[in-house]
């Protein structure tokens, strides 16, 4: 059984969706681990040992590409190691391929990150700085934009078939509101969501761990996610 270390975030739900998607079923062939990230589980020692970075998630498969364990950190990682050992949400051929990847790492590098930023300042910050939430809000509103005229020419974030670009995409656009957007301003990537949003699969994926997270606004949790506790060297 493959173990999944994760937490009701989007970093964890897109690993929670490719397992889904790809008929591996929760609790038969995976298993959730909470790591509460508000009360400080990703600092523990043994987390610390598959995930260096103290980020979830993270996976242990007993059943590596050698029929060794392997251990993942970086849920983009975490989605190409899936794909490749399921072989499915990843097209064969390399120029298909690498137009997925390239939307993978748009996410990795663009959207978690700034989205993150906005939801940052807009919500946790104990200080309101309107230049911080102007520059978040702002980028946020340019990701949509380019995310909605990418589908304009094309039916998948990713190219022509439903990828692990598109998961990894769709759990952080759930917090749409949070971001500052306007879905009018977005028809095209609101169509698509919507459409990601009903597959079974996706709904499934979700709600795992969701009845275990609580907001995370108490002292303890900002000490362990934007305080001292982050920046502790380990």
């Amino acid at each position: 059984m493959i173990d999944v270390y994760s937490w009701a975030t989007p970093n964890g739900h897109k690993v929670h969706i490719m397992l889904e998607e790809c008929g591996l079923r929760l609790n038969r062939d995976w298993r959730a681990i909470p790591v509460n990230i508000g009360q400080g589980d990703q600092f523990a020692p043994a987390f610390l040992k598959i995930s260096p970075n103290n980020k979830i998630p993270a996976l242990v498969d007993p059943n590596g590409p050698d029929g060794k364990p392997i251990s993942l950190f970086e849920s983009g990682a975490i989605l190409v190691y899936l794909a490749g050992k399921t072989g499915k949400f990843m097209p064969k051929g390399d120029r298909a391929k690498f137009e997925v990847l390239q939307w993978l790492m748009f996410q990795m590098g663009g959207v978690g990150p700034m989205l993150g930023q906005a939801h940052h300042f807009r919500i946790y910050a104990p200080e309101k700085i309107e230049y911080g939430i102007n520059r978040y809000t702002n980028e946020a509103k340019r990701l949509y934009g380019v995310m909605d005229k990418r589908l304009q020419s094309s039916p998948w974030i990713g190219g022509k078939s439903y990828s692990i670009a598109d998961m990894a995409i769709f759990p952080w656009l759930r917090s749409w509101q949070n971001q500052g957007i306007d879905w009018a301003d977005y028809p095209h990537l609101k169509a698509w969501f919507d459409t990601i949003a009903a597959r079974p699969a996706v709904q499934k994926a979700v709600q795992v761990l969701a009845d275990a997270r609580k907001p995370l606004v108490d002292d303890k949790a900002r000490h362990h996610l934007f305080g001292a506790g982050q920046l502790q060297k380990r």
